[in-house]
């Protein structure tokens, strides 16, 4: 099937070779590639067909498609033969470099014959020397198959090594990589890294490289005991060849390096996410490197004891880790055995059979920021990612942080335990539920006839119960009251009328909770939050009141609901005088539970007043009651609230200033949370709050860490939103602290979750990920990525008639992204939208920013013939400001006005138009005043003048004047003792004085 209309012309022609050439290989460009052959032909002209047959030969190399190769370029070879005038010196040296790429594709394949492999280098020697080319790109090939064969390789090693290099040599990031693996094979991994260092500095490189050496340095690095240096490269280099078929050897190894460094949960998530090179990959050689890193991967999980996780494969059926590794098994040894009978060696099986008995070279290296072991991993998260299990189970899901108490065998004893344990508000309840929730879903399921059991359907009101309390905790409050009204119904019919009274209240509290999350939003959506809360206490306390002979449990729990709707009513609205109130229900309720020995009440009270102190304002009498209740707590338990209780002292504490006190507190309470499953204590957000104190205390990467535990314990809580903006949060730290990879790699997993790619997540969640993701991309330069990714979030979040300000700042990133990249045209285009955007939901700073960067980069790249319209994005932002000014918007920084006077300087600097950048320069100078002894503001004075003095002293060459600027700057900013903005300015006069 056609991709696109068949050229009419040849200029059309060029113009569609030039497309097809921007995109990624693959399937679709080859396709594309074929049929512009097609098209060139009609043409009857030499040149077009060549350069059709040229795109269409990479499309197949690097499509890894290496049996079309060779015959793309014996047409090629027969039109040099038969018209070499058609071929001018850029096209006889693209035909020559290519003689490479056939021995390379031929060697690929198994059924061509050794002997046909050199008979290819001889033509290829014949060639060169007919052409007058240096024979080093030849030896090279011919030290390649030696190694491929196993021969030895020492004489031909010296042959291609020792030779000059030439025009037609391998590039000299290729070259370094077959100079290290030499040594890698000679068993010197030291003397490997040094001669890989330039490429793995990034200081050389090509279409394949660094990845391919990155993937070959990973396992001498750690023999070398390189480990941090070999995570750091897996991170980019994965990232650099995942899913490319023509780099699945690379993909093999990368997989290999996680189950040789106790990552194999991760080699598995990897392995999902490349199931594509499963069927994709047409060269022999390049899968037999695939499989074998399969199989060193799904042996180790094998060994492991985990044969029967599910994993991606091959596609048609499902697989399993034991099945997936038999099926690998044969086909790569299939394929050994294919290529040493062509090779007449046992090389390639041995090799392979070295990679597969390799031992693993570390227990365990933290690769990723999402840790996991393969007891973590449910059924369906190997074979699509990690986390599906807690996005489909999240109703029932227990998150244990210790083993609970061994449970009883016996069934009617199971049941009187939960209840028992429920009453009492232990942790351990829900792990009984749990199994009875197991138990009662089985066909055989037979309910006890115990009188003190109580009926069946007594029994599912519970479990339902048990579940609307996971619901509620989740957030999800409209699924909470349908279970606890379904609950009351179902104890009515038991005769539980205990049971009736509170899941009725339960679902009230629930519902006014669900209303404000059904909410639209509005100035009054506090008010009416507080107002549904106060609904429901009233509503709890007739239920209560209308109630007789009710268990002084049931009694505590009311007293509890009605005391938590006042306590959210207040933290809702803000307001002090609904204050009074929750203390006295916190009293009647301290005072009940006391009176009946009702401990959790107890506690619970007394957290609530500490918490409603807290929102009043008077910490210090919050921390008294904290401190009061710990003690309490230590003498009379509950022991689980302990952590709750030290949380919430290290919040005050934070709310104090006393970063090290509420660290010390919070670390405590993580302590004392390992004891009980985590949903009971809040862990999640005990981590939480740790990350939020270890960024006072200046330790990010600690903070890094808690805040991923956070988001781990929130998805096996099932708490998926709240997992994934802990996870946002880890990411954006990530790029602030430079840890790009780390950050790529953490969103990539994120977006790689069944829920997101099925479009289950919140898409505006989505978007947000995709967005910071886009922002990693940029900041590890990878722009092509980045541009591709905010085109198409431009492009999605245009719909968002909702919220047109993400749009208007997503589109303008996006505009400023192009221009980086030189796409002005369409810059311009997204820019426009973002204006638009902008006048729904004004963004001024925003888009000021964004069409002054426009400006900027049209200047550098362009020259004075982009001064017209970087000049017409200034007036545009000079518009821009006039409205902010009317609006009496107030920037976080220096005046809009201010920046665009300084942009101003900076594009007519760039234009050469060096009078006029300075008095652009003065008069932001003269806004922005007098730097002061204060923070802020010192910086971007020091700038103006520094540039100022720049264009000043080395373009217009007035030194005298410029250093006079310069001189008085720095006294000026010396007095104030800003130090640091001095440097610039001091080094700038230094230069000016030495080349005076």
């Amino acid at each position: 099937m056609a991709t696109a209309p068949h050229p009419q012309s040849t200029d059309e022609l060029f113009h569609a070779l030039r497309e097809n050439h921007q995109l990624p290989y693959g399937r679709t460009r080859t396709v594309t590639a074929e049929e512009l052959v097609d098209s060139a032909e009609r043409f009857a002209e030499p040149v077009p067909l060549i350069h059709a047959l040229l795109e269409l030969q990479e499309a197949y190399t690097y499509g890894s498609d290496p049996r079309k190769s060779p015959v793309v370029f014996a047409r090629l070879l027969t039109l040099f033969d038969e018209q070499p005038d058609a071929f001018d010196q850029r096209l006889r040296a693209q035909l020559f470099w290519r003689f490479k790429w056939v021995a390379n594709a031929l060697r690929a394949l198994p059924e061509i014959p050794l002997a046909s492999l050199r008979q290819w280098l001889t033509e290829m020697r014949d060639r060169y020397e007919k052409e007058g080319l240096g024979l080093q790109p030849h030896y090279g090939q011919a030290y390649q198959l030696a190694v491929h064969v196993g021969e030895d390789t020492t004489l031909a090693y010296e042959l291609w090594a020792g030779r000059r290099r030439t025009p037609h040599s391998d590039c000299e990031a290729c070259e370094i990589c077959e100079r290290a693996l030499y040594r890698v094979a000679a068993g010197d991994d030291e003397r490997a890294l040094e001669v890989w260092a330039p490429v793995l500095a990034g200081k050389e490189s090509c279409q394949e490289e660094p990845a391919r050496s990155v993937s070959h340095a990973l396992l001498p690095l750690l023999r070398t005991g390189h480990a941090d240096r070999a995570r750091e490269l897996h991170l980019a280099g994965y990232r650099a060849c995942r899913r490319n078929p023509s780099m699945a050897g690379e993909v093999g190894r990368h997989l290999e390096f996680c189950a040789l460094t106790g990552n194999e949960a991760r080699g598995l998530e990897l392995l999902a996410e490349n199931r594509n090179l499963f069927d994709e990959v047409d060269s022999p050689l390049d899968q037999l490197d695939f499989l074998t890193g399969v199989e060193v991967l799904l042996r180790r999980v094998e060994g492991l004891g985990h044969g029967e996780l599910p994993v991606a494969g091959y596609a048609g059926r499902a697989w399993t880790v034991a099945g997936l590794c038999a099926e690998v098994r044969g086909r790569g040894d299939g394929l050994a055995a294919r290529f040493d009978t062509r090779n007449g060696t046992s090389a390639q099986s041995g090799r392979r059979t070295v990679r597969l008995d390799r031992a693993p070279l570390l227990d365990a290296l933290e690769l990723a920021l999402r840790t996991r072991g393969l007891d973590e991993l449910a059924p369906g998260d190997a074979a699509g990612s990690a986390g599906a299990a807690g996005a489909r189970g999240a109703g029932v899901a227990v998150s244990v942080s210790r083993a609970v108490s061994a449970l009883p065998e016996e069934l009617p004893e199971l049941i009187r335990r939960a209840r028992e344990l429920d009453e009492e508000g232990h942790p351990d309840a829900r792990a009984c539920w749990a199994r009875l929730r197991g138990l009662v879903a089985a066909r055989d399921y037979a309910h006890p006839e115990d009188p003190a059991v109580g009926p069946y359907g007594r029994l599912c009101a519970d479990l339902l119960s048990d579940e609307a309390y996971r619901a509620a905790e989740r957030g999800d409050y409209a699924s909470a009251v349908d279970l606890h009204e379904e609950a009351a119904g179902l104890y009515e019919d038991a005769g539980a009328p205990d049971d009736v009274v509170l899941a009725r209240a339960c679902a009230l509290l629930a519902a006014a909770e669900a209303a404000e999350a059904a909410g639209e939003g509005g100035e009054d959506e506090a008010e009416v939050k507080a107002a549904g809360l106060a609904d429901a206490h009233a509503a709890v306390v007739r239920l209560q009141e209308e109630a007789t002979g009710l268990a002084p449990y049931v009694e505590g729990r009311l007293l509890r609901l009605r005391a938590s709707a006042l306590g959210v009513r207040l933290q809702t609205s803000g307001d002090q005088a609904h204050a009074a109130v929750v203390f006295a229900e916190a009293d009647l309720l301290q005072e009940f539970a006391t009176r009946h020995g009702l401990t959790t009440q107890v506690s619970g009270a007394m957290l609530l007043r500490a918490g409603t102190y807290a929102l009043s304002g008077d910490l210090p009498a919050a921390v008294a009651e904290i401190d009061a209740l710990r003690d309490r707590l230590a003498s009379d338990g509950p022991a689980w609230h302990l952590p709750r209780a030290l949380g919430l002292r290290g919040r005050l504490q934070l709310g104090l200033r006393d970063a090290a006190a509420a660290h010390a507190d919070l670390a405590e309470g993580l302590r004392l949370a390992a004891a009980w499953p985590a949903d009971a204590v809040d862990t999640s957000r005990l981590h939480a709050d740790l990350a939020q104190t270890c960024l006072h205390l200046g330790r990010p990467d600690e903070a890094l860490t808690h805040l991923t535990r956070s988001a781990e314990v929130d998805l096996r809580d099932g708490k998926r939103v709240d997992a994934f903006c802990t996870y946002s949060n880890a990411a954006q730290l990530c790029l602030d602290l430079g840890r790009i990879e780390d950050s790529i790699a953490l969103l990539d997993s994120l977006l790689g979750e069944p829920d997101v790619t099925g479009g289950e997540l919140d898409d505006r969640l989505v978007a947000q990920l995709r967005l910071l993701r886009a922002r990693a991309l940029h900041a590890g330069d990878d722009l092509k990525a980045a541009t591709a990714e905010f085109v198409a979030l431009a492009a999605e979040s245009a719909g968002w008639d909702d919220d047109p300000g993400s749009h208007a700042m997503i589109a303008a990133e996006t505009a400023m992204i192009l221009a980086e990249a030189g796409e002005f045209d369409r810059a311009g285009e997204v820019a426009d939208r973002a204006l638009a955007a902008h006048a729904l939901s004004p963004r001024y700073e925003l888009i000021s920013n964004c069409l002054r960067e426009l400006a900027r980069l049209r200047a550098q790249q362009q020259g004075p013939d982009g001064l017209a319209a970087a000049l017409a994005h200034l007036d545009e932002a000079g518009r821009v400001a006039e409205a902010a000014r009317a609006a009496g918007f107030q920037p976080v920084g220096r005046s809009l006005e201010t920046a665009l006077a300084y942009e101003h300087g900076r594009v007519h600097a760039y234009v050469g138009a060096y009078e006029d950048a300075i008095a652009a320069l003065e008069k932001a100078l003269a806004l922005l005043g007098e730097p002061g002894a204060e923070e802020g503001g010192a910086g971007e004075w020091a700038e103006c003048v520094r540039l100022a003095g720049a264009v000043e002293g080395i373009y217009l060459e007035r030194p005298a004047p410029a250093l006079v600027r310069l001189d008085a700057a720095v006294a000026r900013l010396t007095a104030l003792g800003h130090l640091e903005e001095c440097e610039p300015l001091a080094s700038l006069a230094a230069q000016l004085r030495d080349e005076g």
